[in-house]
């Protein structure tokens, strides 16, 4: 079913419904509104033929469930299509992040970074830190395939060491630095999510955001160069000709990152500037930014031509995220409204005056849940009316916080996930295996969120 014809041109539908969805968020047309939920309907029913069978089940449970909870609400049948638009944003941003993926192969950092890695390397412990931070680096522009790329790198060159070290050294030092660069990065939806749901501005969580990369980060890179340094490390024989390089990859790197310090400016600029809402700014923002880059780079013509196949390829495979997001925000406006939200609400108000144990509920709960195969967005759509009604209680930076850092924390330790099974597959290595080595991990780097969180209450 994958391979009808019809998926080759979802671009068109995807696209043009998220357009107009933009142009309403300016207009404001409740009109509008209701006519994009019933093309939400047309999407939703088309790209359940092309989802996954996990994101099926999920998206099946949500419409079901919230189906039984909205016909408690009393409302008419005819009011769905228009509360199946409010995520719609998200949605649309998701649809736009090939792009800055485009520029930066275009450009060629993605090879740079992954030289600069093995240059002037003695053993595994140094390694870890370089591999750690290049992943780190790359993530920041490339998300998911900042992983792989590094993983295929590092495999190369580790090809002489014991496979179990090897995979061990890989999961480890790739997945976390990937998930410390999704942390603060404005191009991570589990991060738009997490801003959505309590309305912080991202100017106000970024800096505490940072705060905990960096901890987490030296904290990690302490026990990788320890726990690494006895295994000696020897490139694949091409070091003399890498050491000739490295001023040029250093200009590389520092290239990037001023792309993106000026993007995460323009970012906080253009949506204090115009009062736009965080999602939005980035959503419009990238694509003039990654063209006016292309041109400065005079790389134009290979941003447009890895750029368009790139995205139309991104976008045509969105059905995951379409059947989730649509059936989330019927699930989640369903629970709202639901009439025994009262009940629950008691007990979670007593619980309440123990925030850190609350906090470190959701953070638990979010890596069980992955755990057994449910995608962090689905564990957002189930806190949703927790979330609400702790909004009215802590202060919603630390909520977010929270949020945001235990959703990411997620992703080295989610066993069926994605980067957790691109990882197996890629190092053929057991997906729990993986789970086990980065469940500390994970803990540690939820808990400094958590605990920085509390004391901002």
């Amino acid at each position: 079913m994958k391979q009808h014809q019809v998926f080759q041109y979802l671009y068109i539908l995807y696209a043009s419904v998220f357009a107009v969805n933009v142009a309403n968020i300016f207009i404001g047309s409740e009109t509008l509104n209701y006519i994009i939920g019933l093309f939400a309907i047309f999407m939703l029913v088309i790209s359940f033929l092309g989802a996954s069978k996990l994101f099926v089940i999920l998206s099946a449970s949500f419409l079901v469930i919230g189906g039984l909870l909205y016909a408690s609400t009393g409302e008419s049948v005819l009011a769905i299509p228009g509360i199946l638009t409010s995520n719609m944003a998200l949605l649309t941003l998701l649809a736009m992040l090939p792009w800055m993926n485009s520029v930066v192969r275009s450009g060629r950092f993605d090879r740079s970074l992954n030289t600069l890695m093995k240059v002037n390397v003695s053993d595994l412990g140094k390694l870890y830190i370089r591999s750690s931070a290049t992943t780190l680096t790359l993530a920041a522009f490339l998300n998911l395939s900042a992983a792989t790329i590094s993983q295929d790198v590092l495999k190369t060159n580790l090809a002489h060491v014991n496979k179990r070290l090897r995979d061990s050294f890989i999961a480890s030092s790739t997945l976390r630095g990937f998930s410390l660069a999704l942390l603060w990065s404005p191009l991570e939806i589990l991060l738009a999510v997490s801003i959505f749901m309590t309305g912080v501005s991202y100017v106000a969580i970024l800096p505490w955001l940072l705060l905990i990369a960096v901890l987490t980060f030296g904290l990690d890179s302490l026990w990788g160069r320890f726990h690494y340094r006895k295994h000696s490390y020897e490139g694949p024989g091409e070091g003399e000709r890498e050491k000739v390089s490295v001023e040029g990859l250093a200009g590389k790197v520092i290239h990037l990152a001023s792309a993106l310090v000026l993007f995460l400016a323009l970012v906080i600029g253009l949506g204090t500037l115009f009062d736009i809402d965080f999602i939005l700014t980035v959503t419009l923002l990238i694509f003039p930014f990654t063209l006016v880059w292309s041109f400065i780079m005079k790389r134009s013509r290979s941003f447009w031509a890895i750029g368009w196949n790139t995205w139309k390829m991104k976008t045509n495979t969105m059905q995951n995220f379409v059947i989730l997001f649509i059936s989330l925000s019927f699930f989640s406006y369903s629970i709202s409204n639901a009439s025994f939200l009262e009940v629950i609400q008691k007990p979670i108000l007593y619980v309440s005056d123990y925030p850190l144990l609350v906090f470190f509920v959701i953070q638990l709960l979010f890596i069980g849940m992955s755990m057994f195969g449910v995608h962090p967005i689905g564990t957002f759509g189930i806190l949703g009316s927790l979330v609400t009604l702790l909004l009215e209680v802590y202060n919603p930076l630390s909520l977010a916080i929270v949020l945001v850092t235990s959703s990411i924390a997620t992703l080295t330790v989610g066993t069926y996930g994605l980067v957790v099974t691109l990882t197996a597959i890629s190092t053929e290595q057991s997906p729990y295996r993986i789970t086990i080595n980065n469940l500390a991990y994970s803990l540690i780097f939820g808990s400094i969120g958590t605990i920085i969180a509390y004391f901002l209450l």
